[in-house]
């Protein structure tokens, strides 16, 4: 892993970049797999404004050098349930070097280390990889999204 890495917190102001690094970086996903209503490559700005607008909504932009590498989003109620990542993306210029780890034990430092969720795409090993890296297990659950696709949920 290289390079130190910062969460900064998005406002409202922020949409619009972060739907545009939020298209750019799942495109490839998008083209791959077209899921065409479940990927956040595909999600109007208005959703993006939607999720920044709710107060269990902490979206950071993921920073390392000086740049905005990529984002990740916190649901967090505060009332019991599972924290949840939703999404979470670095640029595909910054892949491969850690930048995601780094970010969810940034978010882990901030809510918590306990009782988080998230779905991933089963197909895509170093996603998986990843969570499992991180203490993430499999839940055992499954969502088929279509024939080349399915997700697979986890929790810590």
């Amino acid at each position: 892993m290289e390079g130190e890495v910062t969460l900064i917190r998005a406002g409202a102001g922020d949409a619009e970049r972060l739907w545009q690094m939020q298209t750019e970086a799942f495109s490839g996903l998008l083209a791959k797999y077209q899921d065409f209503e479940t990927s956040p490559g595909n999600e109007p700005l208005q959703k993006v404004r939607q999720r920044l607008a709710q107060s269990e909504t902490y979206f950071y932009f993921i920073c390392a050098d000086g740049q905005k590498v990529g984002a990740i989003r916190v649901v967090d109620s505060g009332c019991g349930a599972p924290k949840r990542i939703s999404p979470l993306f670095v640029l595909k210029e910054y892949r491969g070097r850690g930048f995601a780890q780094k970010a969810i034990l940034a978010c882990e430092a901030v809510h918590g280390v306990e009782h988080w969720a998230l779905d991933t795409i089963l197909q895509e090993e170093g996603n998986c990889r990843l969570y499992e890296k991180m203490g993430y297990r499999a839940t055992g659950e499954t969502r088929r999204i279509n024939d080349a696709m399915t997700l697979v949920y986890y929790e810590k």
